[in-house]
């Protein structure tokens, strides 16, 4: 690859990298050498990976370690990327370490006689990375399979311009069932439990169980005498019941605001002697409580209105959840409108301020992006829909878990990225993925607003 230069101590290691490894030899005047005479003959700041294999004590064959430092007499040079190869490493089935390689001096991960001087005789501002084996039975196999990531690494590498999207990251209702845990778990100590994620956020469900809450999926896990909050997806009026028909137990209902007018909705439709048509899907927590409110009409899509039953002489009244996507979702309603001219609607818009806001800013900012990277966890509802809204833009999206999940070859060719948290996700998480990108070149970081939100919640009364 013309992207990429890889040096290797030895033939041997050399070959087993393959493409044109360049024999630096060992030793400071040897690698130095090799170093200067190459950088005379090839294109300023291209990517350079040094390879080869290395004593390890601590570590077996077989294992590879990924330097984010080198250091050697006189030497001491700090190599941002590692992480990033490291994870590229893994996601190919390698085992990986991460951390300092020593040249000719006591090994810290691991020992040799050439990487430190290979990595002092490049320019300062060359993308550089370390990569070893441990020496042993199997090392130059081990080195026979990292071409590809380093490869990746070396397209990703470059200058990037992030937009960040705004607003983005915690809502309202969202910050209101975190607080709620944590003033229960304050008030009247651990363990507190919770019916289901109290969000959708594999970070957030983690921080709260470290601090004692405890995550279970129906009441009947929930011991007698014990505080438990309902999540803020809000349940059916059975689920409610039955914890508040259990009367040795603390129950506070951490319902986002929202949710519960979609709830209060359903209720008055139905008392009206409405037919309920409910956009959104099944097996979501929300619509799964919802449900529980009225008999309903489950609508996921525009196909669905086709096969709806006809009402007969009942009006049809619609309803959706609040975390959908709102161009999608004003298809549904106008396929509604279409087959039933008298569909009646909620008195205000179902889908929350917070998830149109967050698509809104999606919106403005796609058509700039090579790529659009969403923070937020799988089973977040809202977050999910920030991906297709990017798509729907004709911008590449993805959506990453944290930095841990980004995937160098989305950045190949992507000079314009922009960035988004879905409503679950933590602002912390978005700036990890901004100091991750930074890893790979100077980052022009732009951030995009495109409306104010100024939303509070008021808790209940049992944690104020």
């Amino acid at each position: 690859m013309d992207d990429l230069i890889v040096l290797s101590p030895h033939g041997a290691a050399a070959r087993a990298v393959g493409a044109g490894a360049v024999v630096t030899g060992a030793g400071r005047a040897a690698v130095t050498g090799a170093v200067a005479n190459l950088l005379g003959s090839v294109p300023a700041g291209l990517p350079v990976a040094v390879v080869g294999t290395s004593a390890a004590p601590g570590l077996r064959p077989g294992q590879l370690g990924v330097a984010d430092e080198v250091c050697g007499p006189g030497v001491a040079r700090r190599l941002p990327a590692a992480v990033l190869v490291a994870e590229e490493l893994r996601h190919d089935g390698l085992e990986v370490v991460v951390g300092p390689v020593v040249t000719e001096g006591a090994p810290g991960l691991a020992g040799d006689d050439d990487s430190a001087w290979a990595v002092a005789a490049l320019p300062a501002a060359t993308p550089a990375a370390v990569v070893r084996a441990v020496a042993g039975p199997g090392a130059l196999d081990v080195l026979a399979r990292v071409r590809p990531a380093l490869e990746r690494w070396a397209r990703a590498t470059g200058d990037r311009r992030v937009l960040l999207a705004s607003p983005r990251s915690f809502c309202a209702g969202v910050e209101r069932a975190i607080e709620i845990v944590e003033r229960a778990l304050e008030r009247f100590g651990a363990p507190v439990y919770v019916r289901r994620q109290i969000v959708h956020n594999a970070h957030v469900v983690g921080e709260l169980a470290a601090r004692g809450a405890v995550f279970v999926d129906e009441l009947d896990e929930v011991p007698e005498g014990a505080t438990v909050v309902l999540a803020a997806h809000g349940v059916s009026p059975e689920v409610r019941a039955e914890a508040i028909g259990r009367d040795s137990l603390r129950v506070v209902d951490a319902t986002c605001p929202l949710v519960a007018k979609v709830h209060h909705e359903a209720r008055r439709f139905a008392a009206h002697g409405y037919e309920i048509a409910l956009i959104g899907h099944a097996d979501h927590e929300e619509v799964v409580g919802t449900l529980g409110e009225a008999p309903m009409h489950v609508v996921e899509s525009v196909a669905d209105v086709d096969t709806l039953p006809d009402p007969g002489d009942r009006p049809l009244a619609y309803l959706t959840q609040t975390t959908l996507a709102t161009d999608e979702t004003a298809e549904i309603v106008d396929a509604l409108r279409r087959r039933f001219p008298d569909l009646a609607g909620p008195s205000a818009d179902d889908i929350c301020y917070a998830t149109q806001n967050r698509q809104d800013a999606v919106r403005a900012m796609a058509a700039e992006c090579d790529l659009v990277l969403v923070v937020g966890s799988g089973n977040s509802s809202n977050t999910a829909r920030l991906v297709e809204v990017a798509r729907r833009e004709g911008a590449r999206a993805e959506l990453v878990e944290d930095a841990g999940q980004l995937r160098l070859a989305w950045l190949d060719g992507a000079v314009t990225v922009g960035l988004t948290a879905g409503a679950s996700a933590p602002e912390i998480l978005v700036q990890e993925v901004v100091e991750a990108l930074g890893r790979l070149g100077r980052l022009d970081v732009d951030e995009r607003r495109t409306t104010e939100e100024s939303v509070r919640f008021a808790l209940p009364l049992q944690v104020r």
